[in-house]
């Protein structure tokens, strides 16, 4: 009498037939890791963090943030890009790494375009016009003028070359014909320290420098986004002040080595755009002066795409290459 095959036996031989799928269908079965490719402190590394402990809680699976910092994120983006495609390892990026860096380095070791795929954007970024509070301008049109009457007698820190704050400056320089000396560092939690410090003038903060503002400590000029700040709603957007059409809003967001399942793209993508409506995260992302950007994985693919001809166009008058 002919044997049937058992139920086990029938798994076992689809498990063999089609490895990508039964693999992806057991995802997660271990540890997930997200590198964030900008050092402690910084917007992204926050985001990456405070999403990381309820992402955990909902696939049963430890959530490892990892920071890989260098190049203007290239270091970390290269990591995972040539990462396998299992779904275990992510990357938390500004935007600009994929809309900016092709544009400022000529030979980066990977494509963000083929080699990294959209996962969940996570939040829209704003960058805030901050000075020291001895800053002989108080409101953005006095220190506009400022700016004008003293070419190069006043400096500005970013996170590093192309970062969107170095090129909302540039933007800033470019539309109001004025010149001041920009300063480079690793991250922006250290040029936030510098300009606590004295040693800078002015700053485009992600948002880790609101709650020096809120203590007096930092004085909030002006906002570089197309709509005023929920968190300063008396505080004008650049645009307001004379430079129209300003926007240096960037998105963050997750990546994934491209070739990783569509079923467990699918899944990540989910979970962050439903934790990123809960009110632990909202508060949190909002304190950063930022906001929950949920979006399919298409949507945040065509983002980047519109930010790298927006961000493209300055880099090229700026002319602005990479560290």
């Amino acid at each position: 009498m002919r044997r049937h095959p058992t139920r086990r036996e029938l798994l076992l031989a689809a498990t063999a037939a089609f490895p990508g799928v039964a693999a992806a269908q057991a995802w997660p079965s271990k540890p997930l890791r997200v590198i964030v490719n900008f050092p402690p402190g910084g917007a992204a590394d926050q985001i990456a963090r405070v999403i990381a402990q309820p992402l955990q809680e909902a696939l049963g699976q430890p959530v490892v943030v990892e920071n890989r910092a260098g190049s203007g994120g290239n270091l970390g983006g290269d990591a995972v890009a040539k990462a396998a495609p299992d779904g275990y390892t992510l990357l938390m990026s500004s935007g600009g790494m994929v809309s900016v860096n092709p544009h400022i380095y000529p030979k980066m070791s990977f494509n963000p375009a083929k080699d990294l795929q959209p996962v969940a954007a996570a939040a829209r970024v704003l960058v805030f016009l901050v000075v020291k509070p001895e800053y002989p301008a108080r409101d953005a049109r006095a220190f506009l003028a400022d700016l004008k009457l003293n070419p190069g007698k006043r400096s500005f820190g970013s996170p590093g070359n192309g970062s969107s704050p170095h090129l909302a400056a540039e933007m800033m320089k470019s539309q109001a014909g004025v010149f001041a000396v920009h300063v480079p560092y690793r991250g922006a939690a250290p040029a936030l320290t510098d300009l606590l410090g004295g040693q800078l003038d002015f700053l485009f903060d992600p948002g880790i420098g609101l709650p020096h503002v809120k203590a007096g400590r930092l004085r909030l000029l002006a906002v570089g986004s197309l709509k005023r700040s929920p968190l300063f709603p008396d505080v004008p957007t650049l645009d307001e002040v004379g430079l129209k059409g300003f926007d240096a809003d960037t998105v963050f967001g997750f990546y994934a080595p491209a070739g990783t399942p569509a079923e467990v793209v699918a899944r990540l993508n989910q979970e962050v755009n439903r934790i990123l409506g809960t009110a632990a995260v909202k508060e949190r992302i909002a304190a950063l002066g930022g906001e929950p950007a949920p979006m399919t994985p298409a949507q945040f693919q065509t983002k980047a795409a519109e930010d790298s001809l927006r961000f493209g166009a300055i880099i090229r008058e700026r002319r602005i290459v990479g560290d």
